[in-house]
This record gives C-alpha cells, structure tokens and sequence, in this order.
C-alpha cells in the first residue's frame, strides 16, 4: 500500500505557508446522512504509520489512527451538512460547504489548505486542489480519517434513532440492503431526498 508523503506540506511551507490545513469529505455518496468534511493541521513530519485514504483501511484501522490525529493534531475542525440542506442545495455545494466551515472552525485561519480532489468555491483562504490527495498527501489522509469516522459514528447513532434500515452496517450508502429497506419502509427524515433511489421509494410508498 503507498504511504502518502510530506512532500505538498513541504512545498506550502518552503513557500512561506506556515499553517498548513488538510481538508476532506466523507459522505458524498450515500443516500442518506449528512455529508460530513474535516480540516486538520499536523505538526511537521509526524509519524503516522498506516495512514492512507480512509476507505482502503479497516474499520479498526480508522479508530486507531482517528485516535492518533485527535492527540497529535495541532488544529482540527469538522464540518456537517444535514441532508436537508444537501437537497436544498446538491451535493457537490454541500459538499464546499461542510469543507468551508471545517475550514472556519480552525482557531487559526490557514496560510493554505491542501484540498482532496477539484478546486472548491467559497473556502475562506487559498487552497491546492490535489487530486486522490488522500492517496499522496498526510495532512488530506488524516482529515480523510477524521470525516470518515466522525461520519461513521453519526450513522452509528442515526441506527437508534431510524431502525430497520441498517444505517449502523451500511451507514447510508446505496448497497442491496439498503435498497431493500427503502422499498419496505420508504424514506426516513434523514434520507437524501433529491437522490433518485429516495425520491422513487418516497412515490412507491407514499
């Protein structure tokens, strides 16, 4: 498995960019849940064993790091989207939104933040867009663990309060179960409307 490097980091701070922001989203394709995004400033050079894009390791695997980036993170903010807001405005501005204001909720605006995948609108300081950042880049794969397990615990805790659906296996995302759950029960509060396997169950069984 490749390790991501210091190298982005080290260019920001080589071009006089002291304080340097991770940022990445989890949460953009499930049907339901929130679409959560986390800016995270590393100290330099910390050694992160395993860490890499937050879908290619184990539940197991993401604790333990998520553990190791709450202790050693000089800074750290995350950024949640409710799935009312996502069908108000898409996914993708939803997306921009929950990065903007992990961005925001930092104690110290950043010089710069490395951005996983396309340019962003409306981030509040200039940004690198890195595309599979989380793949080459420490500071994006340790905000890629961050959302992903912020995210995870808030479907986790979605289960109890909307059972039946399977939100604490599956944690929103569009698999057989999930599908089938729609069919039977219809869409819950915290279904994405605006997604078309939402919108289809809504008129079967509404």
């Amino acid at each position: 498995m490749d390790s991501p490097t210091w190298d982005h980091e080290r260019a920001a701070w080589d071009a006089g960019h002291v304080v340097v922001a991770g940022v990445d989203e989890a949460g953009r394709g499930p049907l339901a849940g929130p679409v959560v995004a986390a800016a995270v400033v590393l100290p330099r050079d910390l050694a992160v064993g395993k860490l890499t894009d937050s879908k290619r390791l184990s539940a197991e695997e993401r604790e333990e790091l998520h553990a190791l980036v709450l202790e050693r993170a000089l800074a750290l903010a995350v950024g949640i989207i409710a799935p009312a807001r996502i069908d108000e405005i898409n996914i993708l501005r939803a997306t921009h939104e929950a990065m903007a204001q992990a961005l925001h909720g930092l104690p110290t605006s950043p010089h710069v933040a490395l951005v996983d995948g396309l340019p962003v609108r409306g981030l509040p300081c200039p940004h690198q867009a890195i595309v599979k950042g989380d793949l080459c880049c420490v500071s994006i794969a340790a905000a890629s663990i961050v959302a992903k397990v912020t995210r995870d615990r808030l479907m986790i805790a979605i289960d109890a309060e909307h059972p039946g659906y399977g939100f604490a296996r599956h944690k929103g995302y569009p698999t057989p179960e999930h599908y089938d759950a729609l069919k039977r029960l219809g869409p819950c509060p915290i279904h994405r409307r605006s997604f078309r396997p939402c919108r289809e169950a809504d008129k079967v069984t509404g």
